[in-house]
């Protein structure tokens, strides 16, 4: 499905600019507003990332509402922020890490997640920084190589190139018996999804001073805008929910037990 989604958007800018004869362009030197406009871009894709965090918002609203774990302590915060952010329980409970092709333990699932993970976040970083950039200081894009926004998404884009190919490969080589294999179309096309936006943006900046940047520029968006309408129904949704439910166990491990015998 999002795969098939981005080719739907892909299909609608590469028509939208042919129609405004800028498929193919004499160079902008990396000006990708004149291509499509900041605001247009800013409205276009502020409304479909706002559409996703109030979609998985409110799907943790009503997980929380059903599990009612109580109140969340700082001390709670602080574990669960920790776990996360180390993926903890990708170790597989033991520190020996997961079964994969066989009943040997592989680490590798989980130092593939890092790189996506951290990768994700670096682009977000990138992301936010040239907003702050641009609203903040009035300093707009194009932005040097060397540039804060520019290196922060040249290192998650390489992060979303390994972590993805190498989560794809454990997929690909999994046993069958160590997974659902309905969720096998999900889990690729979630993983080949990252793994090609990476791929376009870091061509887009390699070919940004070119007369192909339009092309590649509606590509990638079309692309990054279909993670962001898929993301509350797909793949992605695994991370939220498991860093709720992450933050749940955190609380009830707190909470006094209250053991009673079969005689009361």
């Amino acid at each position: 499905m999002s795969l098939a989604t981005a080719a739907g958007l892909i299909l609608f800018l590469v028509l939208a600019l042919v129609l405004t004869g800028s498929l193919i362009h004499e160079p902008l030197a990396g000006n990708f507003y004149a291509i499509f406009p900041h605001n247009m871009m800013a409205l276009m894709f502020g409304a479909v990332f706002g559409f996703a965090i109030f979609a998985l918002a409110m799907g943790v609203r009503k997980f929380w509402h059903e599990v009612k774990p109580g109140r969340a302590s700082g001390t709670a915060i602080a574990e669960t922020t920790s776990d996360v952010l180390r993926l903890r329980y990708l170790d597989g409970g033991h520190g020996k890490g997961c079964n994969n092709e066989d009943d040997a333990f592989t680490l590798w699932r989980k130092r593939f997640h890092h790189f996506t993970f951290y990768g994700f976040m670096l682009c977000f970083a990138a992301t936010s920084v040239a907003t702050l950039y641009h609203y903040l200081l009035d300093f707009h894009a194009p932005y040097p190589f060397f540039s804060v926004p520019v290196i922060l998404g040249t290192l998650g884009g390489i992060g979303l190139l390994i972590g993805p190919a190498g989560l794809l490969w454990l997929n690909i080589k999994r046993h069958p018996l160590h997974g659902d294999a309905e969720q096998k179309p999900m889990d690729r096309g979630f993983i080949v999804l990252l793994f090609i936006i990476s791929l376009t943006g870091l061509m887009l900046l390699g070919w940004r001073d070119t007369r192909y940047m339009g092309l590649l520029l509606a590509i990638h968006l079309g692309f990054v805008m279909a993670l962001f309408l898929t993301m509350p129904y797909g793949k992605f949704a695994h991370g939220i929910f498991r860093s709720a439910a992450l933050l749940k166990w955190a609380i009830e491990k707190r909470q006094p037990v209250n053991l009673k015998s079969s005689s009361d």
